[in-house]
């Protein structure tokens, strides 16, 4: 199969070629060529990464009812269908807007630390940091908030009952679906991982142990039965009664530390949203402990001060540009980002105009500054990886983003003996000591350190784009630490280069996170625009094996065009990605 994934990956390279070509000709945001056609609905749309938890999605608009409703959907649908990041064994992120009041919600449902869980829970007798038992062990599972976040969203912003709304994942899960090729393929190239553990292997794959074919039906029945208690009990069918127990008993019998009191004590933490202003527009996103919607204002900010659109879409300029600001941002997210509930996050300082200018000031036009003479701000000013996200828009406006995930690609391969769900491995995402590197190479500091009780720092960033008072954008995108410049170069290509989500998504990337000092680029950057990049001093990491063939994030975006039009886009850097509407 892996050659299939390398025409995929070919084929790729083609439309990011398109994509650059339509960017120089700044097509107005409501029109579309036949390269880049975005979905087109008036009613309602769903787009996740998943055909068939899109469907379950619209399945429910189709019923009458709203983007939570369809998103709550979703959500659980893709605990079935994309067990790489769907999910009920970790946590994540949803934004809500309610057209009517003109209101947003943040709801953090992120995982939380076990009462047992210490700062040096990671270390070994020499104090160094253990990392097989940071990401692979059961002590590497966070207390999971999904259920408690889904259930709490649907009881509070939906309108239909949460038996309703569960009853596509349940189908899914009970009857089966068709083996998507994405899938069949994901869970061949992870078998030696996820066999290590008993529960894993049964569910995943087939008695004799050989993986199952795309086309062959799947079927989950033990994550039919736990959907089936949290559709009849609500978040008590999960974190109490048969579930839990099970739950508890997986941990007892395997080193864990998560408890019937971890379980009983998870909250859901509502927040005020970040945002800020760009030429215009509004942005508005995800608050602590998310650190994307603090460092996508912060870095809008830096880039206000420069004609971007002059400099050319993708030039080496524009390119130059994003790079420096990058580091700043991800150097300020290694000191000052954290759970707000434990550390007291400069988010005003952070997202101040005044700051990005001084940051601005430092940057050479020029040159590359090398990342170890950036360093996070002294003093700020007075103040009194396997991801995946899903968007959702119904007929009157109202708009969820949401971004959940298990950390790793089916997280720390784990799973819930007789319960039938995966586990999270989040509590890799505290820093396990300070100075040293997680597992996508980020630093953290006192501020992540590891605490009973609190919740890890994140890099998912959902985002809403609103212009003149109106919703305009709904996003976000899965890809661990790339996920704050993914994010930030989709909503610059519709704010700055007036592109359609389709163009706006398709469009070539880069990413760079202070450390290691490397450049990201994905094909489709013109060869003369990679080449005056490193002789301004870029590290550029350009090739399939430093991209560790992969590309960059997998966005899924709606845009609310002025008619009232739906347009949808599904990123194509992931096989599988589905926009659903009607």
């Amino acid at each position: 199969m892996n050659y299939l994934r390398s025409i995929s990956l070919i084929l790729l390279s083609f439309l990011f070629v398109f994509s650059s070509a339509q960017a120089q000709q700044n097509t107005p945001l409501i029109t579309y060529n036949t390269q880049h056609h975005p979905t087109l609905a008036r009613n309602g749309m769903v787009v996740s990464q998943e055909y068939f938890a899109s469907e379950a999605g619209l399945e429910i608009l189709r019923a009458g009812g709203n983007a939570i409703d369809a998103a709550v959907a979703t959500g659980f649908a893709l605990a079935v269908t994309h067990p790489q990041a769907g999910n009920i064994g970790g946590g994540g992120f949803m934004m809500v807007y309610l057209k009517g009041e003109d209101r947003t919600i943040a709801i953090d449902y992120r995982e939380m630390a076990p009462k047992a869980a210490h700062r040096d829970l990671f270390l070994d007798s020499k104090g160094d940091v253990d990392n097989a038992r940071a990401r692979f062990s059961y002590q590497s599972t966070g207390v999971p908030g999904t259920v408690m976040g889904l259930t709490q969203a649907l009881e509070k912003y939906g309108t239909m009952p949460l038996e309703k709304v569960m009853a596509p994942a349940i189908r899914l899960a009970e009857n089966g679906f068709e083996m998507p090729w994405a899938l069949a393929d994901s869970l061949s190239r992870f078998q030696q991982r996820l066999k290590t553990d008993k529960a894993t292997a049964s569910y995943y794959y087939k008695p004799d142990g050989e993986p199952y074919a795309a086309g062959e039906v799947f079927r989950q029945p033990d994550l039919a039965k736990t959907l089936q208690a949290i559709s009849a009990e609500g978040a008590k069918g999960f974190y109490e009664g048969w579930v839990a127990d099970k739950f508890v008993e997986t941990m007892k019998a395997n080193n864990g530390i998560i408890t019937h009191d971890d379980l009983k004590s998870y909250v859901v933490r509502e927040r005020d949203a970040v945002s800020g202003t760009y030429r215009g527009f509004k942005v508005v996103a995800m608050p602590p402990p998310s650190s994307g919607g603090v460092h996508v204002v912060q870095m809008l900010n830096v880039l206000e001060g420069w004609d971007l659109k002059e400099l050319g879409h993708n030039s080496a300029g524009y390119l130059h540009r994003l790079t420096e600001t990058m580091k700043y941002a991800y150097a300020d997210r290694s000191k000052y980002l954290g759970d707000p509930d434990y550390f007291d996050v400069p988010v005003s300082a952070l997202t101040d105009k005044s700051y990005a200018s001084s940051i601005r000031s430092k940057v050479n036009l020029e040159k590359a500054t090398p990342s170890t003479e950036i360093a996070p701000a002294p003093a700020l000013p007075y103040e009194s990886n396997d991801t995946t996200h899903f968007s959702v828009v119904d007929k009157d406006g109202n708009m969820v983003a949401n971004t959940y995930t298990l950390n790793f690609t089916y997280g720390n391969g784990k799973s819930v003996a007789g319960a039938g769900f995966l586990l999270n491995n989040e509590m890799d995402d505290f820093s396990a000591k300070v100075g040293v590197a997680n597992a996508f190479g980020l630093l953290g500091g006192e501020a992540n350190a590891i605490e009973a009780g609190k919740r890890p720092l994140s890099s998912m960033t959902p985002v809403f784009l609103f212009k003149d008072g109106e919703p305009l954008m709904a996003t976000g995108s899965p890809g661990g630490s790339t996920i704050i410049t993914v994010v930030l170069q989709t909503i610059l290509n519709v704010m700055d280069f007036d592109m359609n989500p389709a163009a706006a998504t398709s469009s070539p990337r880069i990413h760079h996170q202070w450390f290691p000092d490397r450049l990201f680029v994905e094909p489709g950057h013109s060869i003369d625009t990679r080449r005056v990049l490193k002789a301004m001093g870029h590290n550029v990491n350009d090739d399939a094996a430093s991209l560790g063939d992969r590309v960059l994030g997998s966005t899924q975006s709606i845009v609310i065009a002025p008619n009232g039009i739906l347009m949808g886009a599904a990123d194509p850097r992931r096989p599988g990605s589905h926009a659903a509407a009607f």
